[in-house]
This record gives structure tokens, C-alpha cells and sequence, in this order.
């Protein structure tokens, strides 16, 4: 009944969460979901998947959409009042001005999410180059394409599960992917040690949130262990991209301004990536 590409909820799980099948296993009778909007990969059996009816799907696609809608909106507020008091320290007509906020490095293991947050990064006024890569060939494609695009900002992305028969959340076996997360951190750190001249965001959900800080990320997921939205790197990217180099990013403001939360991102003390530029070129 089912075939590739179809929108999907599980019974077992109230159907809380809406997937796309990725793949189908015929023989085991199970499916690979794909999260519509959290960066969750799940293996279900066929007969615990219902399709949601047309009035389900558009109402789970609003929510979604509302939530990021509200925090761009919240982003150009905020962008906005930050500006205004950057050049009202002048005396000066805000016309007088050039912005240049940070620019963007983004590697994700999902080709539909990196899409998006390409899609989203234009929305904000980004300057942002995206690959999608498998999460285990993120590490050794990460050193070339530094050197290539010399990011102020570097995003390491895609999928990722503590699996379900491991118990100990400190080891990284017990993770699908946190390994080579915490290993592509390494690399670009070793391009560039200091943490406020690449501004690392690594993980995705349910990753070893500690590990991959301790590897030199300024950002991780996921303290808790729970599901990060699709989105979330875009916002975690766009306030360090547009706080002054003259300032140090909030943390809490940051992670408030995502759709997940403190339970989904943390971080360390990190300086912004934007200079305002003056006078403004009439070339």
C-alpha cells in the first residue's frame, strides 16, 4: 500500500511526528522514514505507518511553517534594533552604511533539509555555500572545502540517533553518527584552532552533544538527547553572523531563537561575525 516518497505517521507514536519514506524493505515488511520537518532517520514495520488525511498533513505543514515563519520574523525584529543602535552610536544616516555579516560553510547529510536552510539563508540575507554529503564523508571532504570557501562560519549537519539498544550515553558507539560529527570538528579545527575565527555548529538529533564540543565545537546538539529541527542551524548561523565582532553572542538569546530550545542546542561564550562598513560605495 505504501511506496517511496509517501507522507506517513506512526500509530505506536500517536502519529506525533509526520515522516517521507525514504526506503522500503520488502522482506523485513519495514520502512526508513525521513522526519518532514525534525532531522529524524527511523526504521518502522509497514504495518505501523497510517497516511494522514489531507486536513492532517496541511495542518502538521502550517504548524511547521508558523514556527519558522515566527522566528524570522522574531530574527528581522531583533537584526533590526541591533543595527539602529550600532549606527546611531555615529550620529549618522543609516543610507551612510554597509552591512557585512559572516559567511557561511554548510555540509548536510540530507539533500531535502540542506535545500531548505539554502532556501532559508537567502531569505535572511546570507551569504551561504551548501554540500550535501553523507555524514560519514563529511570529515574527509571538510579540509578541501574549507581551504575553498574560507567560511567565518562552518555548519556540520544531517542525521543522527542514540540507537536504541545502547544505554550509555557517554560512549560514542551508542550514536549513529556523532563519531564523524565530532571527527569533522576535529579536522576544522585544526584548519583553524581559535573558536571566535571559525565558529563551528556540529550535530544533529539526539548527537553526543559533549563530545562534539569538546571536539571545538561553539555549538552542539543535543544536551538532551532529543529530535533538533530541520531549521535550527539556519538560526544558531544567523545570530552569530549578524552580532558585531565587537560583541560576544548570547547564548541564551541564540538558542532561544530556535525552534527546539535549550533541550535540543547549547553552546559556548562566542564573538560575532558582523562589521557595519562606512561610508557605503554609490558604485
Amino acid at each position: 500500500m505504501f511506496r517511496e516518497g509517501d507522507v506517513v505517521g506512526r500509530k505506536s507514536y500517536g502519529m506525533d511526528l509526520l515522516f517521507k519514506i525514504v526506503q522500503i524493505d520488502v522482506r523485513k515488511k519495514a520502512a526508513t522514514l525521513k522526519g518532514l520537518d525534525m532531522r529524524l532517520l527511523a526504521d518502522a514495520p509497514l504495518d505501523d505507518l497510517v497516511s494522514p488525511d489531507s486536513g492532517d498533513l496541511q495542518e502538521y505543514k502550517s504548524r511547521s511553517e508558523k514556527a519558522q515563519k515566527d522566528c524570522i520574523t522574531k530574527i528581522y525584529k531583533r537584526r533590526s534594533l541591533e543595527r539602529e543602535r550600532l549606527r546611531g552610536k555615529s550620529g549618522r544616516s543609516p543610507d551612510e552604511f554597509f552591512e557585512l555579516p559572516g559567511k557561511i560553510l554548510h555540509l548536510d547529510g540530507d539533500e531535502d533539509y540542506l535545500h531548505e536552510c539554502l532556501r532559508a539563508y537567502r531569505a535572511l540575507q546570507l551569504d551561504a555555500a551548501g554540500y550535501y554529503f553523507p555524514e560519514k564523508e563529511q570529515p574527509e571532504k571538510i579540509w578541501g572545502l574549507l581551504h575553498e570557501h574560507r567560511p567565518d562560519i562552518l555548519i556540520l549537519t544531517g542525521h543522527d540517533a542514540f540507537k536504541k539498544n545502547k544505554k550509555d550515553f557517554t560512549d560514542l558507539k551508542s550514536y549513529s553518527n556523532s563519531r564523524y560529527f565530532v571527527e569533522a570538528t576535529r579536522k576544522a579545527r585544526q584548519y583553524e584552532p581559535a573558536k571566535d575565527d571559525l565558529i563551528i555548529f556540529a550535530g544533529a538529533c539526539q548527537s553526543h552533544y559533549e563530545a562534539i564540543l569538546a571536539a571545538g565545537a561553539n555549538f552542539a546538539s543535543a544536551p538532551q538527547r532529543v529530535l533538533i529541527h530541520a531549521m535550527d542551524p539556519v538560526f544558531i548561523t544567523e545570530k552569530v553572523a549578524f552580532t558585531s565582532i565587537n560583541e560576544s553572542v548570547n547564548i541564551y538569546e541564540v538558542i532561544k531563537n530556535t525552534i527546539t530550545g535549550l533541550d535540543g542546542i547549547g553552546g559556548v561564550e562566542t564573538k560575532g561575525k558582523f562589521r557595519l562598513g562606512l561610508p557605503k560605495s554609490p558604485y
